[in-house]
């Protein structure tokens, strides 16, 4: 069987997951055959760990002025997207109309124009787009699709679903160029997709009326001066005050984060390490929202990035009974340890409180690795051999799209104080 062929543009932190899979576990499956990044730096250090870790060939190296080149050349089966979050719209777009089908990290994009212009070109070129909702895939968030499936709780009616960001990683958000909404579209578009895709996912359903309220409460320059902070700096390398700080990073003693981050600053121009209390974040860092589905469901969500722990709570309200979930995730700093660390599964604990009767624990077997061990079981279903699934957890663009309109509305709702219908935002 001949190997699917793949480039991949973007080469930060996201990225390794997907180049280190194809150049190890589905080596016999794949291959990685060209990178593409503004850093020559940050390509030559993947690079290195394909070489030096995995023994693969090196991937030709393309700048990314060179995108469509680099497709003209390699003829790519499919192109693997995990850029800064506001390019996503056109590596895929351009991707598509040169005949590719495209992987892209989530979130798909970031406002309902890009994502329109995503959805007509899918529909004038025909290509697959496949986005990776990895949480999907933990066998914790299965669980609860298979119970609510099943009718374990009837009729969902309302939900209750409460994300903590904790000041390791919360944090992490506000240093990088995610703190910029033009960027990232905000918490509600680039984290909360994973939690308004579980509930799209949960529930089999889409949402209809979106209303929130959002603001930056704890992180910024003003909050951390009403709080009595007076010592500030732009960045933590180089900082004498940063030493002293409890949310700076340390890239230099950290080989990833300096490989990808520090040493790439000459040909990149991107500092990973900026102060969380400084004056130019333009994200919320609280945040609430309450959704209305087209099946009648109820969603109250809350956000918060800078709590004492990682991980979620939720509560599904149903005709035949009740479902209490929580999971306390491992805390960690994008690209700055172990992958198999990042949201990787501490603590759980599901619940099904039946209308008549005991109260029971649901019993179901753990994931292991990252995101509660949905990288592992989306990796094999990407690149591998996958199985046929009664739940549906590969997501392709229109719930891509379905994803992030609730925090696309979300964050209008906020501006405006009213009500967003989402079915005015995109045409499907």
């Amino acid at each position: 069987m001949a190997k699917k062929k793949y480039v991949q543009v973007g080469t930060g932190g996201r990225a390794r997951m997907f180049y280190e899979a194809v150049a190890s576990t589905y080596k016999d499956y794949a291959q990685l055959a060209a990178f593409c990044d503004i850093s020559q730096t940050r390509m030559e250090y993947a690079n290195k760990q394909l070489t030096e870790e995995y023994g693969a060939a090196a991937a030709k190296l393309y700048n990314y002025t060179e995108f469509d080149k680099m497709l003209d050349e390699q003829k790519p089966d499919c192109v693997i997207v995990t850029s800064v979050d506001r390019t996503h719209h056109d590596y895929i777009i351009r991707a598509m109309e040169k005949g590719c089908d495209v992987i892209t990290e989530k979130p798909m994009t970031i406002d309902e124009k890009k994502a329109q212009a995503i959805i007509d070109c899918q529909k004038r070129t025909g290509k697959d787009l496949r986005v990776t909702f990895n949480y999907r895939y933990a066998p914790h968030n299965t669980k609860i699709r298979e119970l609510i499936m099943d009718g374990v709780i009837g009729d969902v009616f309302s939900v209750h679903f409460e994300w903590l960001l904790n000041i390791q990683h919360g944090a992490d958000y506000f240093r990088r160029w995610h703190r910029n909404k033009h960027n990232s579209g905000g918490l509600l578009v680039h984290k909360s997709t994973h939690h308004f895709d579980l509930i799209n996912f949960w529930l089999g359903s889409t949402p209809e009326t979106v209303f929130a309220f959002g603001d930056l409460n704890f992180y910024g320059m003003k909050n951390a001066e009403r709080r009595g902070v007076k010592n500030f700096y732009s960045r933590c390398h180089g900082s004498e005050s940063a030493k002293n700080d409890p949310f700076a990073i340390d890239m230099e003693n950290n080989p990833s984060l300096k490989a990808m981050y520090l040493d790439a600053e000459t040909d990149s121009g991107y500092i990973r390490d900026r102060s969380v209390f400084s004056d130019d974040i333009s994200i919320e860092d609280t945040m609430g929202v309450i959704v209305h589905y087209k099946n009648n469901a109820i969603l109250t969500y809350s956000l918060n990035a800078y709590m004492p722990w990682e991980g979620y709570n939720i509560a599904f309200n149903g005709s035949k009974g009740r479902l209490e979930v929580k999971v306390i995730e491992k805390s960690y700093i994008n690209a700055g340890g172990e992958k198999g660390d990042e949201g990787a599964l501490a603590g759980k604990h599901l619940v099904v409180n039946p209308m008549f009767g005991k109260p029971w624990e649901v019993e179901f077997e753990e994931g292991k690795g990252g995101h509660g061990g949905g990288d592992r079981v989306m990796l094999e279903d990407i690149f591998g051999n996958p199985k046929p699934d009664r739940f549906h957890r590969s997501a392709n663009h229109i719930e891509g799209a379905y994803s992030i309109l609730t925090g696309v509305a979300a964050n209008k709702s906020i501006a405006s104080g009213m009500p967003v219908k989402v079915a005015d935002l995109i045409a499907l």
